[in-house]
This record gives structure tokens, C-alpha cells and sequence, in this order.
């Protein structure tokens, strides 16, 4: 099912009218992020009053695990919408395989959903990868829900698909696409719904905008109906972060706000850039968030906003803010 295929690729990179030539300007993103070892796009997990729970969890369970950093709710002073977290984590940041991740500790207004999955490969070469995959998949199917069983399948011999306890979806499976190798753990967006038949145009557009490059790409073939041609699977890199899409017909659920998409900005140069070209639903933007024309949730952030977190009255000047202005905090 998933394949090299250079037709595919050149087609896949001209979709949206977005070539190498006419790349947005990367302002020295992918220099900075190899001299800082930083991860500059951070998924962002909604939880309901467990992201600390949650992240304690993953940490047990995937190797490597490590809590990075805990972010507190002021203890007063917050709007009426949140008094009752004063005091309480709202960030909890955390490292798992490897790969950096945020969980939000917040209310029921959003839940991840399997519009955004995560792709855990573990390598053939390994002699314990079937036994290390199982051992992953039970205890992530504690309180979980299968969404592809436990199995072999033609584009791997060891895959299944969980969605876990706290409904954030992974995909387990030996061997990366195509037999090429891919990070431990990847970001999978799924554009079905409102968006299904957008992943080639998206694709073209983070790759253009976040100077990226394309990996492993197969389209549906033409007696796949009105799906024909969209893209079963692709994966590509955004700076040094790989990713993964495919459109999916017959869906009922699409992106929302309960997985983000967080990037570290290297200035407020770069940020206006970025909010730019991202920001397409307005009444979605709010304290750095923003939304684009698919629906994918997106957080542009300074890198020093943990910094200018510690000056005076910076929650309440966050919280006024839609674009993040760093001249505004004190």
C-alpha cells in the first residue's frame, strides 16, 4: 500500500502552485533548530483535567519517558472561565522516545480525536521489535479502543492502530513506508470530513511555508472511486520534523483544537510570517492560537515565551492577545 513513487512525488509538489524556487523565507529556522537541538513544532494534546496524569502515563509506557517541564494556572487573577484551575498545571511538557510533546490541562470544549494520529515505527532489524510493539500496544489499550486490530498487514507485517484511554490515537507498526527509515514517533494528519480530498494542497503548503521536503508519497489509484488520485499516504519533513497525511473518505470527524500544532518561533519577525500565512478563521484566534483554511490548530509562540512568562502580569496580557506581540509584555 505505500510506496516510493517519483510520478507521484513531482505531482504531489506542484499540486498547489508552491515549487523549491518560491519557498516562504526560513529565517534561519533550520540553522537555528541544529545548532539548539531545539524541536520547533511541538504537538499539543487537549486533555480534560489529566494532562499531568496523561503525560505520567506516556512516560511510563514509552522508552525514554521523562517529564520536562510543569506550567501553573496563577493562583488568582484569572478570568472567570478558568477560576477554577488557580493553581493547577495548565502545560505539562514531556519527552517520550525521543520526541517532545505538551499535554494542555484544561476543560470538556475539545478532545483529541483521530484526525491527528501518531505513528510509533519500531525497527525490523530489531529482533525484539514484534515483542516491544506488543508490549507497547497492551498497556496502551488499557481503557482503549482498537481502530485497525492488532496484525499483519500488506504494508507491514506487524500494524494496529489504538486510540487510547485519554482519545489520542496511535499507529504502531514494524518498518517505516516503504521500507525507509522514519523517527520513532511521527505525527499523522488525516484530512477526511470537512477537509478529506486537501492533503495534497496542504502538503504543498507547510512544505513551501516551513522550507521542507517530501518523503514517501502513494495516491489512490484511479479505481478508487471519488478518491481516486487524493493521497492514501505521504509523509514529509517540515525543517527537521517529519510528518505524515492521507485523505480518508466516509469520516464524521475532522481537525479540531483538541491536537495543535505549537511552533517555537525564532522572533517576532518570524511569527508575524508564520500567523500570516496560517491564520485563516479569525474568531479562532486567541492568545497565540490560530487556525488555517483546513482546520488544523496551530500555536505560534516566541522561543522565549516561558521567559516572558515570569514578568508582571504576563497571563493577563497573554490572555488579551490574539497574535502573541512580545513588545507588550512588561
Amino acid at each position: 500500500m505505500i510506496r516510493g513513487d517519483a510520478h507521484a512525488a513531482e505531482h504531489l509538489s506542484t499540486f498547489s502552485g508552491y515549487t523549491s524556487t518560491d519557498r516562504m523565507p526560513s529565517l534561519g529556522r533550520k540553522h537555528h533548530e541544529q545548532e539548539t537541538g531545539m524541536q520547533r513544532i511541538v504537538p499539543n494534546i487537549w486533555f480534560d483535567h489529566t494532562a499531568e496524569e496523561a503525560a505520567q502515563f506516556y512516560t511510563s509506557v514509552f522508552p525514554d519517558g521523562r517529564i520536562v517541564q510543569v506550567q501553573h494556572y496563577p493562583s488568582e487573577g484569572l478570568p472567570d472561565f478558568q477560576a477554577g484551575m488557580a493553581g493547577q498545571p495548565v502545560t505539562v511538557e514531556f519527552d517520550i522516545g525521543g520526541y517532545r510533546m505538551m499535554g494542555i490541562n484544561a476543560g470538556a470544549e475539545f478532545a483529541p480525536n483521530p484526525s491527528v494520529s501518531f505513528f510509533v515505527h519500531f525497527d525490523p532489524a530489531d529482533a525484539d521489535a514484534h515483542a516491544r510493539l506488543d508490549e507497547l500496544w497492551a498497556r496502551l489499550s488499557e481503557g482503549g479502543t482498537a481502530l485497525m486490530p492488532l496484525q499483519s498487514y500488506d504494508f507491514s507485517p506487524h500494524y494496529g492502530w489504538i486510540q487510547d484511554r485519554y482519545g489520542v490515537s496511535w499507529q504502531l507498526m514494524v518498518g517505516g513506508p516503504g521500507g525507509e527509515p522514519r523517527p520513532f514517533i511521527m505525527p499523522s494528519l488525516m484530512f477526511g470530513h470537512t477537509a478529506q480530498g486537501k492533503a495534497k494542497e496542504a502538503i504543498g503548503f507547510y512544505t513551501w511555508l516551513f522550507a521542507g521536503d517530501l518523503g514517501t508519497v502513494s495516491l489512490y489509484p484511479d479505481g478508487a472511486g471519488s478518491s481516486a488520485g487524493q493521497v492514501m499516504y505521504a509523509d514529509f519533513r517540515l525543517g527537521e520534523e517529519w510528518f505524515a497525511a492521507m485523505d480518508a473518505a466516509d469520516q464524521t470527524f475532522t481537525f479540531t483544537p483538541g491536537v495543535s500544532l505549537l511552533v517555537w518561533c525564532d522572533g517576532q519577525k518570524e511569527l508575524d510570517r508564520y500567523w500570516e500565512q496560517l491564520s485563516a478563521v479569525p474568531e479562532a484566534e486567541q492568545c497565540g492560537w490560530c487556525v488555517d483554511r483546513f482546520g488544523l490548530s496551530w500555536q505560534l509562540v516566541p522561543d522565549n515565551l516561558n521567559e516572558l512568562m515570569t514578568r508582571p502580569n504576563a497571563y493577563a496580557t497573554l490572555m488579551a492577545q490574539k497574535k502573541i506581540e512580545i513588545s507588550a509584555f512588561s
